[in-house]
């Protein structure tokens, strides 16, 4: 099951690209505002996540995907943690993260020093740098499509994010990280990589990499 917010359109398609074959994906949306997550707003969020969780679990399902990178990463690594064991707890099936898969698959590809894209307003940006810090992941170069709603936010496409992810080639990281479960990274994670020599990662392939893990 992949839990994403009601304006998400990407992750569920890009992470059965990443799935095995034969995977299938039930999504539930979280209801939200037009406004992107604040700390101010994220309450009332976990609140409607916890009770989306709990109507649409069932025994089919075999993990639990919490694609929101933002919610995850605006809670801190110990609220991140508690959410999982919440939705854990109304499903009763294993969780997944998708800002604890985040710090993990760039913890395991010895990434210290880093270059950030975004599509957040600065506010959250930094609450991301700090979440990247505490699983000791140090931002060099950053940038942000600085979105100013989730209208805007799904209206960029893979050649802007592209684009945009060029600018922060440089010889001084160990990885490039495409942040956000709605940005459109499937068909660029590859070309972008194989340009830079460097890893490339993004929000819905690290998922995918932590379900795999699930089933391997």
């Amino acid at each position: 099951m992949l839990v994403v917010p009601e304006n998400n359109t990407t992750m569920h398609q890009e992470l059965l690209h990443w799935l095995p074959i034969g995977s299938s994906c039930e999504v539930v949306k979280v209801p939200r505002g037009k406004g992107l997550l604040t700390t101010e707003s994220l309450p009332a969020y976990k609140v409607s996540t916890i009770k989306v969780c709990e109507q649409s679990a069932n025994d089919n399902l075999d993990i639990v995907a919490y694609g929101c990178t933002a919610a995850g990463f605006i809670l801190g690594p110990e609220g991140d943690r508690e959410m999982a064991q919440r939705i854990e707890d109304v499903t009763g099936k294993p969780v997944v993260t998708t800002a604890s898969s985040m710090v993990k698959a760039l913890q395991e590809i010895g990434a210290i020093n880093i270059s950030l894209l975004t599509p957040y307003q600065d506010h959250v940006n930094d609450q991301l740098k700090l979440f990247l810090e505490s699983g000791g992941i140090h931002v060099k170069h950053f940038d942000s499509f600085y979105a100013q709603d989730v209208i805007a936010l799904g209206k960029i496409t893979a050649e802007q994010v592209q684009e945009k992810a060029k600018t922060l080639f440089a010889d001084d990281i160990d990885a490039l990280f495409i942040a956000c479960s709605q940005l459109p990274t499937q068909e660029v994670l590859h070309p972008l990589s194989t340009l830079l020599g460097k890893p490339v990662l993004s929000s819905i392939q690290v998922t995918a990499q932590y379900l795999n893990h699930h089933f391997s």
